[in-house]
């Protein structure tokens, strides 16, 4: 079960573990006002969902759930009062100075200011630095100090007397494990200041998920796309900021089987965008107010246009379509009413806040209701939103609203129309060409697969403009809630490490799958990739994998014909032209020769590579990569040789390729490992167990 917890509605949706196919969905009210918050409406929605399916408790393997609180929480500044206790573990004056940051700015009138207090690590100091904290009436605290990240146990000592006391907090080793005394500080803060009412709801919402005799434990969506226990929460409830589009994205991947593309979220308000390479989204780190955290998120640019945005008119005509939306207005779109609404009804222009000027346009009908003219309207008129969408609307509804504020502009119905959806998707496209210069991606493989139930408005028009491919994903209206049901359990260990050995990388490796593992995914399907930042000393590994329970239900296995074809979909050729060239006991590496058009137009012979599983899902692809078939026994040599003829070398030294492992269903992604003995160590620890004649795959795709 995924639960999605938006602005106006909580979405909840039933995955069938065995064919990952959606089965049911229903949509409540979000009950921010309720005693319980928004714990209350996950439960009515819970209830539905098993009354309405007849879906018994015992049943369900996973459930999870976005929430948009953390960052709301923040943008709001509705967080709590925060202060930060300094262990100064022998470099006094030099480590407090290093703690201390500036306000960090949350609204126009808000920030977070927290006092600092230090104290030696001595009994009687940290007493009194706590009491001085809790008569400033402090009700969450940061604890910090220089070298945590080494050994936590002071850090986890202290806040475990402040908790002792009835205080939340937290601990600055808890939110990164990197050196980086002031940012660590920071984000330790900014957890601090969500921490008591993160709390409340993950454990009012546990105890209900509970209550419902649901056996499986609740998980909550990370900010980086998978999902953490209560737990976790508990300690780092700052990983779950941005979790309401990092759902859609999880959707993007594992219901829609994106591999590279542009994934495009439209909602009635806003639209996200990120990017999807090789089967991975994107991550950069976190700023709040302007600063840097310690805090890994998904790259997604947030658009102030969407499928319900309000048309602006000026002097010349129609000026802008949004920031705001139709329900900010109080108004409904005209694709949505009776054609008959619109008799004798008339345009105004009004402030939807006290904030806005008065030039948003809302037609206003004989009994004074408000209907707005939306590129939801527009995509109708103009015939881009398919039968049976969430989108589909009205046309005669779309057109006479169109032809009232045509009137009132001089414009006729579909140029007006055309207007309004022409700017709207100017603004999509514009952040679609900045992600395609921003990451290299190569023009022709763009694919913008549209989610959110406004997706069929602003997608398919937006295509057209940059000159791309586009598809609406499937039950896109409800991508989010089965992006969390789909998600996996992640974790991720960072570590500073000068000149790090093979046997420091494993180390960390081991770390980061044992804490997935512990909490909750099945230990033979956790994949781990290693990122190492040389210039900065530092080494990342990413873990993740589904549940035990999920991965215990039976996988439908697709036949030969079927991976071939889905290969062939993704390459968009015929599938006469896809050969099989390697496979692992389940998964297959189909290449193609192909033409392709380059730069200034010049065309090319490719070769393109796609890696499928049982179930005929692409799970990334690759172009020119050399592709090397070998056993268990035989990897260590192998992966040498295939290091060696990959590496390119350039006038700025020599540099490794882009490196997966496949065996069994694994993919190990060693992309982040730019030093051979590195790589061979880490690639022979993670075919450990597999029997010696195993079918191996080397993949190593030559970086440019």
């Amino acid at each position: 079960m995924g639960i999605d917890v938006g602005g106006t509605f909580t979405d909840v949706v039933a995955i069938d573990a065995a064919t990952r196919m959606l089965v049911a969905r229903v949509k409540v009210p979000t009950t921010h006002h309720a005693s319980d918050g928004v714990a209350a409406g996950i439960v009515a929605g819970i209830t539905t969902l098993l009354e309405q399916c007849s879906i018994a408790p015992h049943d369900v393997a996973f459930i999870a759930h976005s929430t948009t609180q953390a960052t709301n929480a923040l943008l709001e500044g509705d967080v709590a009062r925060v202060g930060v206790l300094g262990v100064l573990d022998g470099f006094g004056a030099l480590a407090a100075a290093r703690m201390r940051f500036a306000p960090v700015p949350l609204t126009a009138s808000k920030r977070l200011e927290p006092p600092f207090v230090f104290a030696r690590a001595d009994d009687t100091e940290l007493n009194a630095a706590i009491g001085e904290l809790a008569r400033r009436g402090v009700e969450s605290v940061a604890v910090t100090s220089a070298f945590g990240v080494d050994d936590g146990t002071l850090e986890s000592t202290v806040a475990r007397s402040i908790r002792e006391r009835g205080i939340a907090a937290t601990c600055g080793h808890d939110v990164s494990s990197l050196y980086g005394l002031r940012a660590r500080t920071r984000t330790a803060a900014l957890n601090a200041a969500i921490l008591p009412i993160m709390m409340r709801t993950a454990h009012m919402t546990d105890a209900a998920v509970k209550g419902a005799a649901i056996a499986a434990p609740l998980l909550i969506m990370r900010s980086d796309g998978g999902v953490m226990d209560v737990a976790e929460v508990e300690r780092r409830p700052i990983q779950t900021m941005l979790s309401g589009p990092a759902a859609g994205i999880a959707g993007a991947l594992f219901h829609e089987n994106v591999t590279d593309g542009i994934f495009v979220e439209v909602g009635g308000t806003s639209a996200d965008l990120s990017v999807i390479r090789a089967g991975q989204p994107q991550m950069r780190a976190a700023r709040i107010g302007g600063h840097r955290t310690m805090l890994q998120t998904l790259d997604v640019r947030t658009l102030a246009i969407a499928g319900g945005s309000m048309v602006r008119v000026g002097p010349g005509g129609i000026a802008d379509v949004g920031p705001r939306s139709a329900h900010i207005a109080g108004a409904r779109y005209a694709c949505f009413v009776e054609p008959g609404s619109f008799d004798g009804a008339h345009v105004e222009r009004v402030a939807p806040t006290q904030r806005d000027s008065a030039d948003y346009a809302v037609i206003v009908t004989r009994d004074g209701t408000r209907i707005a003219v939306t590129p939801t309207c527009a995509a109708n008129l103009l015939g881009d939103i398919p039968d049976g969408n969430f989108a589909r609307g009205d046309d005669e509804s779309a057109r006479r609203g169109f032809e009232v504020l045509g009137a009132y502009l001089g414009l006729d119905a579909r140029a007006c129309a055309r207007r309004v959806l022409d700017m709207a998707c100017a603004k999509v496209t514009a952040c679609v060409e900045e992600l395609i210069a921003q990451y290299a991606l190569e023009r022709e493989s763009v694919v913008l697969v549209g989610g959110g139930g406004g997706a069929a408005a602003l997608v398919p028009g937006s295509a057209r403009h940059a000159g791309l491919a586009s598809r609406l994903a499937r039950d896109a209206e409800v991508i989010s809630p089965i992006g969390v049901a789909l998600a996996l359990v992640r974790d991720v260990v960072e570590r500073t490490i000068v000149d790090p050995t093979p046997g420091d990388i494993l180390r960390v490796r081991r770390e980061a799958s044992d804490r997935a593992v512990a909490a909750g995914a099945a230990p033979d399907r956790v994949d781990v990739t290693i990122e190492i930042d040389a210039q900065r000393n530092r080494v990342r590994a990413i873990a993740s994998g589904a549940t035990a329970m999920v991965e215990g239900a039976a996988q439908a296995v697709r036949g030969a014909e079927e991976r071939r074809a889905a290969a062939a979909l993704s390459m968009r050729t015929g599938s006469e032209g896809v050969s099989l060239i390697a496979a692992s006991d389940a998964l297959d590496v189909y290449e193609a020769s192909l033409t392709r058009r380059g730069a200034f137009g010049r065309t090319a012979r490719v070769r393109e590579q796609r890696i499928v599983d049982e179930r005929a899902i692409v799970r990334f692809g690759a172009r020119d990569a050399l592709v090397v078939q070998t056993t268990a026994a035989a990897l260590a040599a192998a992966l040498r040789r295939t290091l060696e003829e990959a590496t390119v070398f350039s006038d700025v030294g020599r540099a490794l390729p882009e490196l997966y492992i496949l065996h069994g269903a694994r993919i190990a992604d060693f992309r982040g490992i730019m030093n051979t003995e590195h790589a061979i160590a880490l690639a022979v620890e993670d075919i450990a167990g597999r029997e010696p004649t195993a079918r191996v795959v080397i993949v190593a795709k030559p970086r440019k």
